[in-house]
């Protein structure tokens, strides 16, 4: 062999070498991603109750607290209101490996039974002053909401004692929502607080406050003025307690003592929205709100501001330090201005861990890629993140989907996956979403089951700026008056 020969036989070996290698290690990396990723069911309706619809699960709520999360969720939804009972969904090693269950004393489906006939509306908080974990709920009788309910665990969310009273009315209670005050600094260290509104006055929103770890409340309370729903309140480090909820747009009040008294009420933006097709129950903008480890407030809905013509809807947020000032605006830039893709539902978490310029930020939403669906429509979800307090963002992930909204739980609003979903950033900073996927119904059973991602999510950020150029400016949606139960 010449020398010239020589050469060109090394540096085709060398090329094959290298080729080999590269498809070698890429095949290891697509097996690893494989592995870690894709979804895990974190529970299924096992009620047969023929007044309910079966299998079916909504509208989950998430709350972390170091190396533990646990989940909150409606299973065997009502067509009218409700569902057999709220479930739960724990992990204790970051999401590792999950534990399930239902709650005892709520409704008279569960084990044991309570007195009431349904129950709705979950979520959950942890009281680190008396390790408990508190999920809230509201009960029914018939299609009423009757009264506020909580389940207690001290053992990191595992086991759960029967339900407590908050409150209870001959009016109609809805939509719930509760939080802990967990700095140890804070004066008010313990304190928690559960939103909810009486519907049959006006949405009148209420708030009553426990400093026992959950067993007993204060009668309810009503800030001045504030008539809406689906308010989700925050306690910032200092113990200061911020309440965004849908009333006049998203507004928002304060109390800095403790929930003794609040403060007034301030508007954070007006709500544009584009109309959701599917016969999707996803008209309700509310709000989702999270603060980071400073005390600033993320406040995060559906809007269609950002888009011509109001032709879809974007995710957007505001964010605040004290409650009362807030800032403009921001669109979430899942997807480009005018792609047509209408995104709403958006659950956001932000890590405690972190705060400011250098906040982590994960969103998770549902979507239709075709906003102009009408009755063809093709649900999906999405997932986004930020490392800079969501100055620019990551490329948008598709978790799951495409669904078709008939296998979704019918309601007497519409198709539903929830009107709220939830995202909670763990200890070792993954994020991890609770989300409804839906499968083909088998006969009459519907497949809707609760789910999060594999092993979690990382919080990656990128290079996506966020947006407050507004393109349309129509009328604003009209307040909230209404039940969402």
């Amino acid at each position: 062999m010449n020398t010239t020969s020589r050469r060109r036989w090394r540096q085709s070996a060398a090329l094959a070498l290298t080729v080999a290698l590269l498809l070698v290690l890429s095949t290891a990396a697509l097996a690893s991603a494989k592995k870690n990723s894709g979804l895990l069911k974190l529970s299924s309706d096992p009620f047969t109750n023929q007044s309910s619809q079966h299998k079916t699960q909504v509208e989950p709520d998430t709350y972390s607290n170091g190396s533990t999360i646990v989940s909150v969720f409606q299973s065997g939804r009502f067509f009218d209101g409700g569902s057999s009972d709220n479930g739960w969904a724990t992990s204790t090693d970051n999401g590792k490996t999950w534990q399930n269950g239902f709650f005892p004393g709520t409704t008279v489906y569960a084990t044991p039974p309570g007195k009431y006939d349904r129950i709705s509306d979950p979520s959950i908080a942890y009281d680190a002053k008396h390790n408990t974990w508190i999920a809230s709920g509201l009960a029914l009788i018939g299609t009423q909401g009757a009264a506020v309910l909580v389940n207690q665990s001290t053992d990191g969310g595992l086991t759960w004692q029967n339900a407590v009273t908050v409150a209870t009315t001959n009016g109609f209670y809805d939509k719930d929502w509760i939080v802990c005050d967990d700095t140890s600094s804070s004066k008010f260290y313990g304190n928690c607080y559960v939103e909810w509104d009486d519907a049959a006055n006006g949405d009148s929103v209420l708030m009553s406050t426990s400093s026992d770890g959950g067993t007993t409340w204060g009668a309810p309370s009503h800030p001045a003025n504030a008539f809406g729903l689906g308010g989700q309140p925050l306690v910032q480090p200092n113990g200061t307690v911020i309440v965004p909820f849908w009333g006049n747009g998203i507004q928002s009040f304060t109390s800095t003592n403790g929930g003794k008294s609040w403060g007034n009420l301030v508007t954070v933006s007006n709500i544009t929205e584009h109309t959701i097709g599917g016969n999707m129950r996803a008209q309700d903008p509310l709000p989702s709100a999270e603060i980071d480890g400073s005390g600033t407030v993320y406040v995060a809905w559906q809007d269609c501001r950002f888009e011509n013509g109001c032709s879809a809807n974007d995710i957007v947020y505001s964010t605040s330090s004290d409650g009362t000032h807030w800032s403009s605006v921001q669109r979430v830039p899942a997807d480009p201005v005018g792609s047509g893709v209408d995104h709403f539902i958006p659950g956001i978490a932000v890590d405690k861990a972190t705060s400011g310029s250098s906040a982590h930020i994960a969103v998770t939403y549902y979507f239709f890629p075709n906003a102009n669906c009408s009755s063809n429509c093709q649900l999906e979800v999405g997932y986004i993140s930020s490392t800079n307090g969501g100055s620019t963002w990551s490329s948008s992930v598709k978790l799951a989907g495409p669904m078709n909204p008939t296998w979704l739980a019918n309601t007497n609003q519409g198709r539903m996956v929830g009107d709220y979903i939830s995202t909670s950033i763990v200890g070792n900073g993954m994020a991890f979403p609770a989300f409804a996927v839906a499968l083909k119904n088998k006969g009459s059973k519907f497949r809707e089951s609760m789910y999060t991602a594999k092993g979690g999510l990382p919080v990656t950020g990128g290079t996506l700026s966020s947006s407050s150029r507004v393109l349309y400016t129509g009328p604003a949606l009209a307040p909230a008056r209404l039940t969402a139960y």
